[in-house]
């Protein structure tokens, strides 16, 4: 593997972190089976990119496509808290719904800014190689963005929030608003998975209504491989773990791709993740029973 090949898979596993702390929020915080966020995340880049070539603040755009994600996470917890839709209808409802919305915003299929300017933009002139500064200005939001989640989830509102999931039915006895902690927690995690759409398209440069599928998948896969290889009890441990574990699956599918020997190509990419979130899996299960068998 490169050099450039080995950061540009750092820098999409950094992006793709993003992703894995919202589908953490949705489905170990709140234990809501979420795949909103495959439409939440090209919601985000859509929404950037319209408003980059509109000439707009590339960090107001980011934050406006965390915000959109946000709103497709309070569509998809209104249907299921008011209209008791099942939660991973009622996702998969919104989902649907926002390929047609992302159409709309972009006004085309995919959008093209290699030529706009971007949060990297300011940090290219640094004297470091563009391979080395997009994974490191990545790489400083995803750390603002773990402190404070962190620290969100450790207040009072957080706790409630984790109460919420852990135990719906003792939490609304303890006088905690279920329903309001569950629209809380669904309009930050798909808030994350926009931003996350928004740094993916200003670090490769387009945005396309198809890069939300399998996102979901990714998530899982990085929550599962962090908490493989870094469990941990500690709230910030496993928002680290969330981090890593995306780091490393991203490292993993390049590595694959990349030996001649095997012989994948590109096209096997979900392959890939299918077999990797699948081994993740298992070695928990083989090593808690070679535990016991001892």
């Amino acid at each position: 593997m490169s050099e450039i090949a080995f950061f540009g898979a750092i820098e999409i596993g950094l992006v793709y972190a993003l992703v894995a702390l919202g589908v953490y929020l949705s489905f170990r915080v709140l234990d809501f089976p979420d795949l909103t966020v495959d439409g939440s995340f090209p919601l985000g880049a859509a929404v950037a990119a319209a408003l980059l070539v509109a000439g707009a603040n590339p960090w107001l755009a980011s934050f406006a496509a965390a915000l959109a994600g946000a709103a497709a996470g309070l569509v998809t917890a209104t249907l299921n808290v008011r209209f008791r839709i099942l939660h991973l209808l009622a996702s998969i409802l919104t989902m649907i719904a926002l390929f047609s919305v992302n159409l709309r915003v972009m006004g085309r299929p995919n959008v093209a800014l290699l030529t706009q300017e971007t949060v990297l933009t300011p940090f290219y002139g640094l004297g470091l190689p563009d391979h080395l500064v997009r994974p490191l200005v990545v790489l400083v939001i995803v750390v603002a963005v773990v402190l404070l989640l962190a620290r969100f989830l450790a207040s009072e509102f957080g706790l409630a929030m984790r109460a919420t999931g852990a135990n719906a039915r003792m939490a609304r006895a303890q006088g905690v608003d279920t329903d309001a902690h569950i629209y809380a927690g669904m309009a930050l995690s798909n808030g994350l998975c926009g931003l996350a759409g928004a740094l993916f398209a200003q670090t490769n440069g387009f945005a396309d209504v198809t890069t939300g599928l399998g996102t979901i998948v990714v998530g899982l896969a990085a929550v599962i491989v962090g908490e493989t290889v870094l469990p941990a009890r500690m709230l910030v441990l496993a928002l680290i773990g969330c981090v890593v574990g995306s780091i490393l699956y991203r490292l993993a599918v390049q590595v694959a791709l990349s030996a001649d020997a095997i012989g994948l190509q590109a096209s096997d990419l979900n392959l890939v993740t299918a077999v990797l979130v699948a081994v993740a899996l298992i070695l928990p299960r083989l090593k808690a029973a070679a535990g016991g068998a001892r």
